[in-house]
């Protein structure tokens, strides 16, 4: 098959989860004899077009930041890729095309380039807004964008959702059963048990994009409430982004200098060997499609606690007391899941040892054989 992969940042020169989703299956396609093309912002110096690890990468245009000042995502960044992508396209041939949904706009000139070119439509699907773009966007962008949102939804031809939660959103706003199948993200499991630890000691991690969703200040927060319970708590946070400088003010005016480093942006071992050297993964977000570093942490061995919250699709993966614990999105709950794992090493290795046996199944090579399977579904009903 010839594939061509659709979304408007590339991994590894953008770092994200449905970019590296796209990267991981390229390759893992590649390899299996198919020929893959990614397409996507131009955000490395040289040429648009590369060849690397047998996967054809395509920059179009010039690299726009993904988020405005204000944190949200960048609408006229969407704009140019979407103007930019039907001409690439259009004299290339392809089998079939998986385009990813979100920023929703891209969406149009591919699914007019499928239609004129016959060619079977994809889009893989991480998250559902709904309503939550009001709040996102304010009441009138925010209608506007719930709109093309379930525009897309009723025109997705063939879709895949990385949860059941989002398959149920995707039924509610309009898509057909049938056309959804869920295949959710992956670890490359093999890596993981191969990368060694860091020598140091971290009691709290966290990673992942510093935007509000995610709610690393309510984390810090809670190691403002357990220093004094636990001496030298170390809470480690890794990545970077629009509320970094908050974050760091946030930790400075709580006089947790001490407690709270902040590593910035890692290569992606570095954050293995960071997580393997590590007590417990904490993880306050809010919105997440499925959450590949939840699984990365427990592929780790780590318990995670993440928060119950309607747009967390990572609390699917976790059993509370089981693997990990559900918080509410509050510093003292969260403070008191943290405390009850810090002060039981046997709780602890019990779900430390639970959670690293439930990721098998999330492994990149499982989850491309079952990409794999269902383009060659798409292509046979075709015939």
């Amino acid at each position: 098959m010839k594939i061509a992969f659709i979304y408007d940042v590339i991994y590894p020169y953008v770092k994200g989860g449905a970019e590296k989703r796209f990267w991981e299956l390229a390759k893992r396609l590649s390899a299996n004899s198919h020929q893959v093309h990614l397409y996507g912002m131009k955000s490395w110096d040289g040429s648009s077009d590369l060849i690397t690890e047998g996967v054809h990468i395509h920059g179009i245009g010039r690299y726009i930041p993904l988020y405005s000042k204000r944190g949200i995502r960048n609408i006229r960044q969407a704009l140019y890729f979407s103007l930019r992508i039907l001409p690439r396209l259009w004299n290339e041939k392809f089998d079939i095309i998986d385009c990813n949904a979100f920023p929703y706009l891209p969406f149009f000139p591919v699914r007019l380039f499928s239609l004129l070119k016959k060619i079977p439509l994809v889009i893989t699907w991480q998250e559902v807004w709904s309503n939550y773009w009001y709040g996102y966007l304010g009441y009138f962008k925010g209608h506007i964008a719930c709109c093309i949102e379930k525009t897309v939804i009723k025109l997705a031809p063939n879709i895949i959702a990385h949860t059941r939660r989002i398959k149920n959103e995707l039924i509610r706003c309009g898509a057909g059963e049938n056309s959804i199948r869920i295949i959710p993200d992956g670890i490359d499991i093999s890596f993981i048990d191969k990368t060694p630890l860091r020598k140091e000691n971290i009691d709290l991690i966290f990673a992942g994009r510093l935007i509000k969703d995610k709610n690393a200040d309510i984390l810090i927060e809670a190691v403002s409430l357990l220093k004094n319970s636990f001496c030298d708590l170390k809470c480690v946070i890794i990545g970077d982004g629009p509320e970094k400088n908050n974050l760091v003010r946030l930790a400075d005016r709580l006089d947790l200098n001490s407690n709270v480093i902040f590593k910035g942006f890692l290569q992606y071992q570095e954050v293995i060997s960071c997580m393997k050297s590590a007590g417990i993964f904490v993880f306050p977000s809010t919105r997440e499609g499925f959450g590949i570093v939840v699984i990365e942490a427990m592929a780790c061995g780590l318990p995670v606690i993440t928060i119950q919250h309607p747009m967390n699709a990572s609390c699917e993966l976790i059993k509370d007391g089981e693997n990990g614990f559900l918080s509410n999105l509050n510093s003292q709950n969260l403070a008191g899941k943290i405390s009850l794992l810090l002060s039981n090493n046997e709780l602890r290795n019990t779900l430390s040892f639970a959670a690293k046996n439930s990721v098998s199944e999330y492994d990149w090579n499982a989850i491309a054989g079952q990409n794999e399977e269902f383009y060659r579904r798409i292509l046979a009903k075709k015939r």
